[in-house]
């Protein structure tokens, strides 16, 4: 069965009724940006966890922001599917590794996110980079859960 596609959301997006959410999650968006990962490296990251998550809105707008960042539509056609795809670099491997085991948290039996994938990852990236990654990693996993739940639907401006 299938339900019916949403073409409002249920409510007005609460990062935007309560102001000073706004106002924290812009200052986080900042710092995160300045912390020495290419926009691509980070956007690749966002398509990604929307992707696992299934935020339509987030997932739109994942592919609008790379598509600014100079990304070609080939290598967002194989975003998920980046193993598979002989498009990505190492480091950029390292980070969609990376945001896959921090958003699929409930999936795994042991660490969260196990050391081999943290290893790679910090073969690549300093801590202040780890640091800009993780932070887009989790901003998105809690858009993702907010436009999840008040079906926002893609395309969708604030």
């Amino acid at each position: 069965m299938n339900a019916a596609v949403t073409t409002t959301a249920r409510m007005k997006n609460p990062a935007l009724v309560l102001p000073d959410a706004m106002k924290g999650i812009q200052n986080i968006y900042k710092a995160m940006y300045q912390g020495g990962v290419s926009p691509q490296i980070l956007e690749l990251v966002h398509l990604r966890a929307s992707q696992i998550n299934g935020c339509s809105a987030c997932v739109f707008a994942g592919v609008a922001g790379a598509k600014k960042h100079g990304e070609s539509d080939e290598r967002l056609h194989a975003v998920a599917a980046w193993r598979e795809a002989p498009f990505f670099t190492d480091e950029e491997r390292a980070a969609l590794a990376l945001t896959e085991a921090a958003t699929r948290i409930a999936d795994r039996s042991g660490k969260a996110v196990p050391d081999e994938v943290w290893n790679e990852a910090a073969d690549h990236f300093n801590e202040e980079q780890l640091s800009a990654i993780i932070l887009m990693v989790s901003l998105t996993n809690f858009f993702n859960r907010i436009n999840t739940t008040i079906e926002e639907p893609a395309g969708t401006t604030w």
